[in-house]
């Protein structure tokens, strides 16, 4: 497994992230959280943008394609018309092109999940993974499709009709559910409420795990503190509920935890202390 980067590190004020919470409650933890994931001098939660590949026998899948290039978001400075992220050329450095992905896995539809779905080629959008099959949640699409049809480019920075819908009309996507099997050992699980189709993947082998996450986890943070929800969850109470699942059971099977925004490090894995609040340990 590796991490693709997109952008590094992508940094929010608490608040804009975590509504009404405070740097200040986090300074019991500031040993385990500073200087990789919280910048306690400025405020602000540290996230990455990043993909993640696995390479499994001949099989290999890019876990989510962060932000992209040349894609309009006029509402973030940092994702508007960007050119020369170097994100290809990384993938490259790993050694692999476009062509070599097999599986684009989606775990869910928002625009640092998706924007290198596509690439502009000749002022057309078109799959930046030509030979890949791209895995998007059934009811997650169904759900953004409708918004789409409601309000056209309202949600997501617009990204829906750039970054999704040209993949439908290259006959490229297989819309999948909780459960759907990539190859053996390698299956989706539903992790919603930061969106209500939001999947994540478990690589099962015996008794070892590890559960790439998504966005049911943001930020180590919400490892100290399971009930602080996003001000992006669509469903906070839903998504608060996935996140002790995952925690209880990374505790109790001993499963690795790999978000989709965890910076500086592979994975984590989480560890129950005498007083009852779940602490990560960071993997290399």
């Amino acid at each position: 497994m590796s991490a693709i980067g997109d952008l590094d590190p992508f940094a929010l004020p608490i608040d804009l992230l975590f509504p009404g919470r405070s740097i200040e409650t986090l300074r019991p933890h500031e040993a385990e959280l500073a200087p990789h994931h919280v910048d306690f001098d400025t405020g602000r939660i540290l996230l990455g943008v990043q993909s993640h590949l696995l390479q499994i026998g001949t099989l290999t899948i890019l876990i989510d394609t962060c932000i992209g290039e040349h894609k309009p978001r006029p509402l973030r400075a940092d994702w508007n018309a960007r050119v020369a992220s170097g994100y290809l050329d990384r993938l490259a450095a790993v050694g692999l092109s476009p062509d070599d992905i097999d599986i684009v896995m989606c775990t869910h539809l928002h625009a640092d999940h998706i924007g290198w779905n596509t690439r502009l080629v000749d002022g057309r959008w078109v799959p930046t993974f030509g030979k890949a099959r791209y895995l998007i949640g059934r009811s997650e699409f169904d759900h953004w499709r409708t918004e789409e049809e409601k309000a056209p480019g309202s949600h997501n920075h617009g990204s829906f009709s750039d970054s999704v819908m040209p993949l439908i009309e290259a006959g490229c996507v297989d819309l999948v559910e909780d459960g759907y099997e990539l190859c053996q050992g390698v299956n989706l699980i539903a992790l919603p409420g930061h969106t209500g189709g939001q999947l994540g993947l478990c690589l099962c082998h015996q008794q070892q795990q590890a559960f790439f996450c998504a966005d049911a986890i943001h930020s180590p943070v919400q490892v100290f503190h399971p009930d602080w929800a996003t001000r992006f969850c669509t469903d906070p109470q839903a998504a608060i509920a996935t996140r002790r699942g995952l925690l209880a059971r990374a505790v109790e099977t001993g499963a690795l935890l790999i978000p989709a925004h965890l910076r500086h490090f592979s994975a984590m894995r989480i560890l129950l202390d005498v007083d009852g609040i779940y602490r990560p340990e960071f993997v290399p």
